[in-house]
C-alpha cells in the first residue's frame, strides 16, 4: 500500500490533468452531441444556434491536444536538462507562505536573461529563462520562453529521435 501510495504522490500533476482531460472530453461530446441535436431541429434558429454550437467542440479540441502536447515536451525538456545537470536549482529564499521572494527571483532573473541573450539559438537557455520568468511571477512571459524553448528543441535534429 504505501509503494501505491507514493507512486500517487509522485504523479498527482498527471492524475489531476487525466481527470481535467476527461471531464473536458465529456463537455466537449455533450456540447457535440447538442450541436448536433440542435443542427437537426426543423427551426432556421435552432439551426444556426446549433451551428454555432458547433464551433465550441473544435476549438476546445484543438485547445486541449494543443496544451497536452506543450506540456508532453516541456516534461521532455526537464527530463533531458534533469540527465545533463542542467535543471535551475530551486534555492531562492521564500516567505512563510510559500511564495519565493520577487527580489530575490528579480536578482537570479538577470543571469538566466544574459545566458539566454548569450545564446540565443540553445533551448536549454530559454527553459531555464522561462523559470526565471516564472519565479518572478511573470507568467505570461515564462510560458512564451517556454514556447520558444520547444520551438527550438522540436527543430534539433537529435530532438526528433527522443
Amino acid at each position: 500500500m504505501g509503494s501505491l501510495w507514493q507512486a500517487l504522490k509522485k504523479n498527482r500533476t498527471k492524475i489531476w490533468v487525466g481527470a481535467i482531460t476527461l471531464l473536458l472530453v465529456l463537455y466537449l461530446v455533450v456540447s457535440l452531441q447538442r450541436s448536433l441535436l440542435l443542427l437537426g431541429d426543423p427551426s432556421p434558429v435552432a439551426k444556426g444556434i446549433g451551428a454555432a454550437y458547433l464551433v465550441l467542440p473544435v476549438i476546445g479540441a484543438w485547445a486541449l491536444i494543443r496544451e497536452l502536447l506543450f506540456g508532453a515536451r516541456t516534461e521532455q525538456m526537464a527530463k533531458v536538462l534533469e540527465s545533463e545537470g542542467g535543471l535551475p536549482v530551486d534555492n531562492l529564499p521564500r516567505t512563510p507562505g510559500g511564495r519565493i521572494v520577487r527580489a530575490a527571483a528579480d536578482a537570479e532573473f538577470e543571469k538566466y536573461k544574459a545566458e539566454a541573450e548569450a545564446a540565443p539559438e540553445d533551448w536549454r537557455s530559454w527553459f531555464r529563462l522561462s523559470c526565471a520568468y516564472d519565479a518572478s511571477g511573470d507568467r505570461k512571459r515564462a510560458r512564451a520562453s517556454m514556447r520558444d524553448a520547444v520551438k527550438l528543441f522540436r527543430s534539433q535534429p537529435t530532438a526528433a529521435g527522443r
